[in-house]
């Protein structure tokens, strides 16, 4: 929209724009949500639920439901308003709903004109009693499940009596949420456009139904969108307005800064905030683990007066739980139960969740026990949740478990459980698996959210080309799916991964030209992209930046930071770090730890990887199969082979699923220690278990053999490989001649560079300056000059400066 004050030619859109919504739209597909009044959101049951069945209303309560609890019942200030009050419908009004309900087509008659004649004559009565007995039966028969006849009824009412007639009244509303829940939002946004075209105006109560309407379609940018045209018209906001548009903040991950800008706004316009209020500003502050403001809000509703409720017990106990703060959390169990709020399904699936998020998998699983003992069902949320953790830990035999388990028990997989599932069998590289994961969601009648994308392009990302990942992300678009923040911050890594950091920041650029801005996942997504190139100057820029506009770091930030500072070589910055977080100055933290023992891994620094592998026993977090594999190489490079059998049986009692790097580690120590018998027993071991071996697999084994001279096997070896469908590599071919030259075979050695050559893998500058230094040890230089005079014959796309680098070698070693 325009930021252009309203006007006879202003135009709502039509439908909502392609460039904005989060999933594929066309009017039939927007049918999201349960018809019945029944089932309606707590903000439209205070605004809307006027049926004229009173028994129906007071039977009517939200049933309970697995997922995660709307915020709260609303209590509107602005009482006398059209949204609170039940309208006395007259018994004409009666007469003429009984007769639409006995019909028994749901479809509106034909004649719907003869049935609402009275209703509509001059005659009736006054407009007030109109308007009552049209808000009644409109909301009866939605409430009878005759959606098409209460809109019916309502067109041919438009007709009849004209937009200026029923502008600002409470039908308006009514309908706009009737038509937003049944797959009707574009012709809830024509009705609006219809009222502006004929300078009618529009009340808040219209405005609330349809910003509530975006936002319940997830369309949260639009619903965002209207709040600020309805406040550029000047149409003052209610509780409630500024509660849904609070709660879509919050769905778009909007700073702190802006949420509580809006509070002030809310606050000087005389409207105090309601328990609703409180409840989704605590939620707001979980994504960014702002447990001090989270626990500031709690205690000024309770200063005020507004007392705490079950969801407001969960959401700080939820913002508690993603922060690892756990003896917070517990606090928050203790007083629930104290102010006579036992805890239910939802407050086990946020103290199971945090648990996970930090690894603590033996306290999950303890946890979800306990509420099964306190006869509380683990929910689809639960099973999903512990399914999620499991795989991240690599341990995919309990996670296939947990899945058993749950379908065993009737509780149907929801999309969440299926993208889990995407995210265990890519991440393994066992795409034929994922793929028919992805047919059984959309076989069991789901359909791919941005999720599932998102999830596919990681997986890609980590395992295909550049090329592959931007063909994922085309058919998302063409599926209609628009990128989302979380789509951006994917591709950012996606592109850092490749090292093609130009791209990844053209990525970000999009980000901020597409509306969304940044957060903390968008500056961590950058973070990570520096970390990876070792851009550690441009990484503490980011923590500047992320600092100066009240982004607060969270563990990850300082992961990637301590990434940065280990690629970029800059190893008294990255133990500076370390000091910072074993001290507590940097809250420390389980990912932290993980990250310290992978980086000084891979670094080759023991005593800094041991020290944080022990603060991680030690502090009882629990270990995941990329930190045991962490440890378990650096002891088989150095060849501790004691420290690597105890990591092993760590692994196996904890039931871990050896992965490939963990076969390829050992199979890389036996080689180095020259045990040529025992590297090829862990390959073997591996394909036995069902595993795919990689190129680094067999090249490694190859290099055992070869050092010891044993070149038949080496060779059996080859053509296993090549049996496997793997292509050898530059690394094979130059162990071979290695290999080859050490043994004195210098004959079998130039016929694998011929071997290269024909086989359209071509020798590197390593591959002949081998066999040069094999002939110069030898003393045999005469025959290393006439190797490399050959060598333009052999090898027609030599350069000079290579040939002229060979001889060189030739001269230093007769000096």
């Amino acid at each position: 929209m325009s930021a252009e004050k309203l006007s006879p030619s202003f135009s709502l859109p039509l439908r909502p724009p392609a460039t904005r919504t989060s999933r594929p739209f066309s009017p039939d597909s927007l049918n999201l949500y349960p018809t019945e009044l029944a089932n309606s959101s707590n903000i439209l049951k205070d605004l809307l639920h006027t049926s004229v069945l009173p028994s129906a209303i007071d039977g009517a309560r939200p049933p309970q439901t697995s997922r995660k609890p709307r915020l709260g019942r609303l209590h509107d200030t602005n009482r006398g308003k059209p949204w609170n009050i039940k309208p006395r419908v007259s018994l004409h009004g009666h007469q003429i709903l009984r007769s639409l309900l006995e019909l028994q087509s749901p479809d509106p008659p034909t004649d719907l004109e003869v049935y609402l004649r009275p209703l509509l004559s001059p005659s009736y009565g006054d407009r007030s009693s109109v308007l009552v007995d049209l808000q009644g039966i409109i909301e009866g028969l939605n409430f009878h499940k005759r959606q098409s006849t209460a809109l019916a009824v309502f067109d041919c009412a438009l007709r009849a009596l004209g937009s200026s007639y029923l502008s600002s009244c409470a039908v308006i509303p009514v309908v706009i949420t009737i038509m937003s829940r049944h797959g009707r939002l574009s012709d809830a946004i024509s009705l609006l456009n219809n009222f502006h075209s004929q300078r009618c105006p529009v009340d808040v109560f219209a405005y609330t139904s349809l910003i509530t309407a975006y936002s319940r379609n997830k369309c949260y940018r639009d619903a965002v969108l209207v709040f600020q045209k309805m406040l550029e018209e000047g149409v003052k906001p209610t509780l409630v307005t500024y509660n849904v548009v609070l709660n879509t903040y919050g769905k778009l991950s909007m700073p702190w800064n802006k949420i509580v800008s809006l509070v002030d706004d809310m606050k000087n316009d005389g409207i105090s905030p309601d328990r609703y209020t409180y409840n989704t500003l605590i939620s707001c502050c979980r994504r960014e683990s702002l447990c001090q403001e989270a626990m500031d809000l709690f205690r000024e509703m309770k200063l005020v007066g507004v007392a705490p409720d079950n969801v407001t017990y969960n959401a700080l106990l939820d913002v508690y739980g993603k922060s690892g703060k756990y003896e917070e959390a517990m606090e928050v169990l203790r007083e629930m139960n104290a102010n006579g709020f036992p805890p239910n399904v939802i407050t086990y699936n946020s103290l199971i969740s945090a648990y996970v998020k930090d690894g603590i998998l033996e306290e999950a699983i303890a946890l979800k026990e306990q509420m099964e003992a306190k006869g509380i069902e683990p929910d689809v949320t639960t099973y999903t949740t512990l399914l999620s953790g499991l795989e991240k830990a690599g341990m995919d035999e309990f996670a296939m478990r947990i899945f058993e388990e749950m379908e065993s028990r009737g509780c149907r997989p929801n999309l969440c459980t299926y993208n889990a599932l995407i995210n265990m069998y890519g991440n393994r590289g066992k795409f034929a698996e994922m793929m028919n994961v992805f047919e059984k969601l959309r076989s069991n009648g789901l359909k791919p959210d941005v999720v599932t994308w998102n999830s596919l392009l990681a997986i890609f990302s980590q395992n295909c080309s550049n090329k592959e990942v931007l063909g994922v992300f085309k058919e998302m678009k063409r599926a209609g799916f628009v990128p989302e923040r979380d789509t951006y911050n994917t591709l950012i890594s996606a592109y850092s991964r490749y090292g093609l950091f130009s791209q990844a920041m053209e990525m970000y650029k999009n980000l901020l030209s597409s509306g969304i801005g940044p957060d903390l996942s968008t500056y961590n997504a950058v973070m990570a992209a520096l970390g990876r190139g070792g851009l550690w100057e441009q990484a503490e820029k980011i923590l500047a930046e992320m600092k100066a506009v009240n982004c607060k770091p969270n563990e990850l930030t300082y992961c990637f930071l301590l990434n940065s500072y280990a690629n970029g070589k800059e190893f008294d910055r990255m133990k500076s770090l370390e000091e910072d977080i074993y001290s507590g100055v940097v809250a420390p933290s389980n990912i932290l730890f993980r990250t310290l023992v992978l980086v000084s891994s891979k670094n080759d620094l023991l005593l800094e990887a041991e020290r944080a592998f022990q603060e991680l026993r030690k502090r009882g977090y629990s270990l995941d199969i990329r930190t045991l594999n962490a440890m378990l190489s650096i002891y088989g490079r150095k060849r501790m082979v004691s420290k690597v059998s105890e990591i092993l049986k760590l692994m196996r009692e904890r039931d871990f699923t050896l992965s490939l790097a963990t076969y390829n580690t050992l199979i890389n120590m036996y080689s180095r220690l020259g045990d040529f018998e025992k590297a090829e027993g862990v390959l073997r071991e591996f394909k036995a278990q069902g595993g795919k071996p990689d190129l680094y697999s067999y090249n490694t084994v190859i290099y055992a053999y070869g050092k010891q001279g044993r070149m038949k096997d080496a060779s059996r070896i080859f053509a296993e490989l090549k049996a496997s469908g793997l292509e050898p590599d530059i690394v094979t071919f130059n162990i071979f001649v290695v290999s080859y030259v050490v043994s004195s075979m210098f004959v079998e050695a130039m016929d694998v560079v011929s071997y290269m050559i024909n086989h359209g893998c071509k020798p590197n500058e390593n591959t002949y300056s081998s066999i040069v230094d094999g002939f110069c040890k030898q003393g045999r230089i005469d025959e290393a000059r006439a190797f490399i005079q050959d060598l333009q014959h052999l090898d027609p796309g030599i350069t000079k400066e290579v040939v002229c680098r060979l001889s060189e070698r030739t001269v230093r070693s007769t000096s």
